[in-house]
């Protein structure tokens, strides 16, 4: 595995690959919802790249860059036991030099649900993706499908600039009690640990309701809700129900229906999902 932080070198390392590259974009502070999606690309591709960069451009002001986990020497073994070729690390003076000023924006799909609590946001993921795609020449990169949203985003973003790169969604990976794997777990405290279980546990609650037979958003919110409400150290940021393929408000769910949620746990605000009628 090899390393690789200058821009112009990865772009001369993708020249000569082309056609052959899977890639998997991080921000680093590795897990195993990482690894899965490196594992899945080592099927996919000759060369496996992952890139890890925090991105400045899509946190706001007062939120968590500067407390963004960050354990480079963590994320080489991670990367390296997955079977990865190359690690792209670049810097964010390589990324956005001096004098930059173009941003690719994606309209619509990024108004609500994380849009709307955190403006600019996906501005700032679709112009670094981009970028990414430009410098490695990707033939197909690999998302969590824990950011749904970000992943409907950057779906639409290939498909309206003509991207030729096969975008692949993966599954949620969670610990045994079920909380979904983030970087940023490892920044709350015990308690507020087990306080974030209201997450997951929301959504079993409003699936096995809808698996009984409800088909009524509203009461299906109420049930998720509850969990979330009977936690002291949990601010609820959005709780919706949503059509997967536009992210536009449901009154009635269905087997397709998205159910997103957005909770701040302590100084954490962490984001999951499901669809209601897959396992």
């Amino acid at each position: 595995m090899i390393i690789i932080e200058s821009v112009a070198e990865m772009q001369q390392f993708a020249r000569q690959r082309r056609g052959e590259i899977a890639l998997v974009p991080t921000m680093g502070y590795l897990h195993e919802g990482h690894a899965s999606l490196m594992v899945e690309a080592r099927k996919r591709a000759k060369t496996v790249v992952v890139s890890i960069f925090v991105n400045p451009t899509q946190f706001g002001v007062n939120e968590d860059l500067d407390s963004y986990p960050r354990d480079f020497e963590r994320d080489r073994k991670v990367a390296s036991a997955a079977g990865v070729d190359v690690i792209f690390a670049p810097k964010a003076a390589d990324m956005y030099p001096a004098g930059y000023q173009s941003y690719l924006n994606v309209e619509g799909l990024t108004t609500e649900l994380c849009g709307a609590s955190r403006p600019g946001h996906f501005r700032g993921v679709t112009t670094v993706v981009a970028k990414l795609f430009n410098i490695v020449m990707p033939s197909v990169a690999l998302f969590g499908k824990k950011d749904f949203q970000q992943l409907a985003v950057i779906r639409r973003m290939v498909q309206d600039f003509n991207f030729d790169v096969e975008i692949v969604g993966m599954p949620i990976v969670r610990e045994a009690d079920g909380l979904a794997l983030s970087s940023r777990n490892a920044r709350l405290d015990p308690e507020q640990r087990r306080q974030a279980l209201c997450l997951s546990r929301s959504i079993a609650a409003a699936r096995e309701a809808f698996r009984g037979g409800e088909r009524a958003v509203a009461v299906l919110r109420q049930k998720a809700l509850a969990l979330i409400e009977a936690e002291s150290a949990a601010e609820l940021d959005y709780l919706e129900f949503r059509d997967q393929d536009t992210l536009l408000p449901l009154q009635i769910a269905d087997e397709r229906t998205l159910l997103a949620l957005a909770v701040r746990v302590g100084p954490v605000r962490l984001i999951d999902n499901c669809v209601l009628g897959e396992e």
